[in-house]
């Protein structure tokens, strides 16, 4: 405990270490933790700490995005055609405030999150598996407590029962998200959380949990749990009464470092041993091939990003006259399939690959990771072509956009070269087929620009997707789907593509499911939604003194593993 005291004193202080113990690791990362609540968890920086401290029913195995493995259950059983899973879930499991795990900690962990269900947390597609609908009671009045309570059950052998109202091929990996974590009733309740009763259950529907008092004071399964936390700083502890195998590294300290140039130094030093880094072509420069320094390429990526052009702009700023008279844009401008086939065509996708990626990145088919099931990778794709962007724009609005032209103003997320560059590209290539063609492109606060978006404000903005969950439904749903999460920022409605998604959500057949996803992508091909902007090949880099699962090409999974410490630490030795 004098040693755990000392590294708190020295961290908290704001201290640094000259090269850090070998029973200690050391992260340093730009980014605020909004939230040490599961229930609430829907960001990497919380997602970080949040899955050291707490576990998941089911988690990933090994390298595998298809395959999952027993973590808090043991093992589960499916029947009722698909629809009602048992698991039976692993005795003698302690939290860390000695409290012992029972099915009604998982019971309530899970009706806490759909009572919840707030918008700041990913609680929408594990409401929608257990009750047919993404929203809270406060939002769908169909949600009823004998919804919830019959959804999720405790029966009489202690085994945890789900009841879904229809079939979902993504359940299971839904169960491996973080957020889903199991957390302890009767602690919550003792430090004033939901006490998971009928008589109070309404009085938390939708309520934000970013801040609870479980945040304050996590309390969870994990091999690590927390000794003092600042605004800056967290440090984590070897938790003694782990069911696992105990981890080699006793303490982890993560640090926020604002600053690139720090971070680099301290990593280079050894005083940090995993950083947040800058990027390919940053990261290349200062880091790549320099002493004590594991560099690991050609991982797979598993984000996806477009330029998105929004078919109903809501926001009259940036629309100029509203009108195609040479001095804006209608607020339906994007409307037109000719004008996303011009602009999908005016994008010079090498260009943004060799300037952007230094040449490791990968040009898809499809809003989908190319290393998920359903992925086609004989769907046709746009390329960088000036002559059939010139024959889309005459053909656009009855050929006003050629003949008046236009004045359209894009954002881009301010500090971020991709987005910029990718934006620049574009602009360059638009107004170079046509002296009357104009794009404004201005930089826009990350956080002004999402509540924007989700506003449909915005008329062509660059967003990137990162998987909840690793099944193909996170991504076809959130991209092309009529009501996905991105639907009020595209405003893209298709009603085949929505038949065939809603299919592909109700069969757990995988050809069948992977028929209709190229159904899918060869139609938005056609009716290009969006921007596909190429994707990045994964690359991760860590002091040479780290070893273990994660750390290299075979046994790094893109669901559990990054170069900020969304690492399992349990899983690591350092010498």
């Amino acid at each position: 405990m004098k040693k755990i005291a000392l590294i708190s004193t020295l961290l908290l202080a704001g201290s640094a270490f000259a090269a850090s113990p070998a029973d200690t690791l050391v992260i340093q990362q730009s980014a605020d933790v909004p939230t040490l609540d599961p229930g609430v968890t829907y960001d990497t920086a919380s997602g970080t700490l949040v899955q050291n401290m707490y576990e998941t029913l089911l988690t990933y195995s090994g390298a595998s995005l298809t395959k999952l493995e027993p973590l808090l259950a043991t093992k589960w059983t499916v029947s009722n055609g698909g629809k009602t899973y048992t698991f039976d879930l692993r005795k003698n499991v302690k939290f860390h405030n000695g409290d012992t795990m029972s099915c009604a900690d998982a019971e309530y962990t899970f009706r806490r999150n759909i009572v919840t269900n707030s918008g700041e947390s990913g609680n929408w597609f594990i409401s929608e598996s257990l009750l047919g609908t993404q929203s809270n009671a406060n939002d769908d009045k169909s949600v009823t407590w004998a919804k919830i309570s019959a959804a999720v059950k405790c029966n009489a052998a202690g085994q945890l029962v789900f009841t879904l109202p229809k079939v979902d091929p993504a359940f299971l990996a839904k169960l491996a998200y973080t957020g889903q974590s199991i957390v302890d009733k009767k602690y919550n309740a003792s430090i004033g959380e939901w006490d998971g009763t009928e008589a109070t259950w309404k009085t938390w529907v939708g309520k934000d949990l970013t801040g609870s008092n479980l945040s304050q004071k996590p309390n969870g399964t994990g091999a690590y749990k927390l000794v003092r936390k600042d605004a800056n700083n967290y440090l984590f502890t070897a938790f003694d009464g782990y069911w696992g195998k105990k981890p080699s590294i006793k303490n982890v300290i993560q640090q926020k470092v604002p600053e690139l140039a720090a971070r680099q130094q301290a990593f280079l030093r050894g005083d940090a041993d995993i950083v947040e880094g800058a990027g390919r072509a940053g990261d290349e420069t200062q880091i790549k091939g320099k002493p004590g320094v594991t560099w690991v390429d050609d991982l797979p990526n598993t984000t996806a990003t477009a330029i998105f052009m929004n078919q109903n702009i809501k926001s009259t700023n940036l629309l100029g006259s509203g009108k195609l008279d040479g001095q804006g844009v209608p607020a339906n401008f994007f409307s037109d399939v000719n004008v996303r086939r011009a602009f999908s065509y005016a994008f010079n996708y090498a260009q943004y690959i060799a300037d952007v990626q230094k040449g490791k990145g990968v040009q898809r088919t499809m809003l989908l990771p190319d290393s998920f099931p359903g992925y086609d990778s004989k769907t046709k794709t746009y390329k960088y072509d000036a002559n059939q962007a010139k024959a889309y724009f005459q053909r656009a609005w009855g050929g006003n956009v050629w003949k008046n032209g236009f004045v359209l103003t894009a954002n881009y997320r301010a500090g971020s070269v991709a987005s910029q560059t990718a934006m620049e590209i574009l602009k360059k290539n638009v107004e170079a087929l046509n002296p009357k063609f104009r794009v404004n492109i201005q930089a826009k606060q990350w956080s002004e620009m999402l509540a924007s978006s989700k506003r449909g404000e915005e008329a062509m903005v660059l967003l990137s997707w990162a998987p909840d969950y690793a099944d193909p439904d996170n991504f076809i749903s959130t991209f092309y789907a009529s009501d996905g999460f991105y639907s009020p920022r595209s405003n893209f409605k298709d009603a085949q593509i929505d038949k065939w998604n809603d299919q592909a959500r109700a069969t757990v057949n995988t050809t069948q499911r992977n028929r209709l996803y190229s159904l899918i992508a060869n139609r938005a091909y056609e009716q290009a939604p969006y921007i596909l902007v190429p994707a990045p090949v994964g690359y991760t880099f860590q002091s040479s003194r780290l070893s273990g699962e994660g750390l290299t090409k075979a046994t790094y999974n893109p669901m559990l593993n990054s170069s900020t410490g969304s690492l399992d630490w349990k899983n690591l030795t350092k010498k």
